[in-house]
């Protein structure tokens, strides 16, 4: 929503819009096993103990600890089988 005042563009954010169910929740990615805390609204029903408290947990494939583009190495996840099922599907058209 936008109000004006002269020539002041003032800027208000809607209400009752916004979760208010935030938590500290647990993300682990699953290629390095690295976990990192931070607020969420997710929902999951697996938890996850770090330094002796239970959090609630979200698994990751690839986070920025894994990620090629933040670690510089390329690295290649591929925990669902996508390379295997791409080339199956296209070995038709290789001559």
């Amino acid at each position: 929503m936008q109000l004006e005042k002269s020539n002041l563009k003032v800027y208000v954010m809607k209400k009752d819009i916004h979760p208010d169910n935030y938590r500290v929740v647990a993300f682990k990615d699953m290629s390095n096993e690295d976990v990192f805390l931070t607020k969420s609204t997710a929902d999951t029903t697996e938890t996850l103990e770090v330094d002796g408290v239970e959090y609630p947990l979200i698994k990751m494939e690839i986070s920025r600890t894994s990620h090629p583009y933040y670690t510089g190495k390329s690295k290649l996840v591929d925990t669902a089988g996508r390379i295997d099922k791409f080339k199956t599907k296209y070995a038709k058209f290789k001559k």
